[in-house]
């Protein structure tokens, strides 16, 4: 059972540019005589906008998830066994494409599952009707990408994640962009801000980073190459500056995404309807497992990047706001939580958030970028979801996964109802997968 709470004012989630809170009538009659929420109004008002639920215990943050060794693990393979540094590795990691049992037309979901074994860490990838290398537009899931695009680019000038500039702190920026709301020193302007990490990157860097770079992807149609929106944050100057304050780097930001010769316009000639930052379940799953792996896995890590990176990604390292934590913890959307909890405790009368504290002591995390919108190209409203998961003592040993949930329903609904539409198509996905993932 879905857990509802206060309606709040919708907010801009998708690559098109933030959007302000609609405006409401404050004549009582007037609010009588309105139709009653549609269903798909109702789902993204209490299961996609509100704040994410978060876990009892705080006091010990890290990006490793404390799995139980198992001596099993037949149908799990190695990082060295797949060797994702040469090119196919696709084809040689454990998988079930067709593992889950939804239709392509319910949802697309994909699921990298890990397995601490006695050598170490080893990963089986599951989906549902060969969706892992389906080409889609990610909306706003993928501004993860673009600030660890940003911190790579940054590293080799000593300037990380722990940075600021132009005394706006790194670990709020990305914060905000996960909030969509005022956190520490930064704005919730998640689209300008985005956008801002990307015009650093640069787009030929962030695409490379799904090839040749790091990932080594096998399908040349992944690209990184739009923006989100026509504006970027602007933070008065774009001199960088180390926590310590004593590496400085001003690098080149381009003002606006179509300035970067690495821009394609959205309907580019070889984007097709999936717009010039199409990827895929398996490109976004892969990427975020990484960062997830980063201290337990060598061989698959970013070569520039450094574990306060990461953390600062999945949980806000440094961050300034009175908040206990940042990052990819404060990504708003409660449905993931609700349903996982559901899965684990089907006759359970407590809230979503108080059984996985008393599963897991308190200490679970559910890290996670939604983004959504309705898309007038492809006459549909969209819904993605990119999450790592990690359910210390769940099954006895723990449970660690890295999914992509994507569902669409027809019209470009400008109220955004479709994405709550859509929302419920893939709640209903993941409450029939979640079952099998967990058996």
């Amino acid at each position: 059972m879905r857990i509802l709470i206060l309606s709040i004012a919708a907010i801009g989630l998708s690559g098109c540019g933030d959007r302000p809170a609609s405006d409401t009538t404050s004549d009582p009659a007037a609010a009588l005589e309105e139709p009653a929420a549609s269903a798909g109004q109702q789902y993204l008002e209490t299961s996609l906008l509100p704040p994410p639920l978060l876990p009892a215990k705080l006091d010990d943050l890290s990006v490793d998830c404390p799995l139980g060794e198992t001596a099993g693990g037949a149908g799990y393979r190695s990082a060295a066994e797949v060797d994702y540094g040469r090119p196919g590795w696709e084809q040689r990691v454990a998988a079930d494409w067709d593992f889950f049992a939804a239709p392509a037309s319910d949802g697309w979901l994909t699921v990298i599952d890990f397995r601490q074994k006695p050598g170490g860490l080893a990963y089986r990838y599951l989906a549902n009707d060969r969706t892992h290398d389906r080409l889609y537009e990610p909306w706003s899931s993928s501004k993860i990408m673009a600030f660890t695009a940003a911190v790579a680019a940054l590293r080799p000038h000593g300037i990380g994640a722990d940075s600021s500039v132009g005394g706006f702190v790194l670990a709020d920026l990305i914060t905000g962009i996960n909030s969509y709301e005022d956190f520490g020193t930064a704005s919730g302007e998640s689209n300008a801000i985005a956008t801002f990490f990307l015009n650093l990157a640069g787009r030929d860097f962030a695409t490379s980073l799904f090839h040749d770079e790091w990932l080594a992807l096998g399908n040349a149609d992944v690209r990184f190459r739009g923006a989100y929106g026509p504006t970027a944050f602007d933070p008065g100057t774009n001199e960088f500056v180390s926590r310590d304050g004593e590496t400085r780097y001003t690098p080149t930001v381009y003002p606006a995404g179509a300035d970067d010769p690495g821009y394609l316009a959205y309907r580019c000639e070889n984007c097709g309807t999936d717009g010039n930052k199409a990827m895929t379940a398996l490109a976004q799953t892969e990427w975020l497992k990484r960062l997830a792996s980063h201290t337990r896995e060598p061989l698959t890590r970013h070569p520039e990047l450094e574990l306060v990176d990461v953390e600062t990604v999945f949980f806000g390292r440094h961050h300034t706001d009175p908040r206990p934590v940042g990052g990819m913890l404060q990504g708003i959307s409660r449905f993931l939580p609700e349903a996982i909890a559901a899965t684990l405790a089907p006759d359970s009368d407590l809230s979503a958030g108080a059984v996985l504290d008393d599963l897991t002591d308190g200490r679970w995390r559910i890290y996670q970028k939604v983004g959504w919108g309705p898309s007038e190209t492809r006459g549909t409203s969209e819904l993605v979801v990119l999450a790592h998961v990690c359910l210390p003592q769940v099954g006895g040993t723990g449970r660690e996964f890295t999914l992509v949930g994507r569902a669409a329903v027809p019209g470009a609904d400008p109220n955004e109802h479709g994405v709550g539409d859509a929302g419920i198509k893939l709640d209903d996905v993941l409450r029939d997968a979640l079952p099998r993932l967990f058996e």
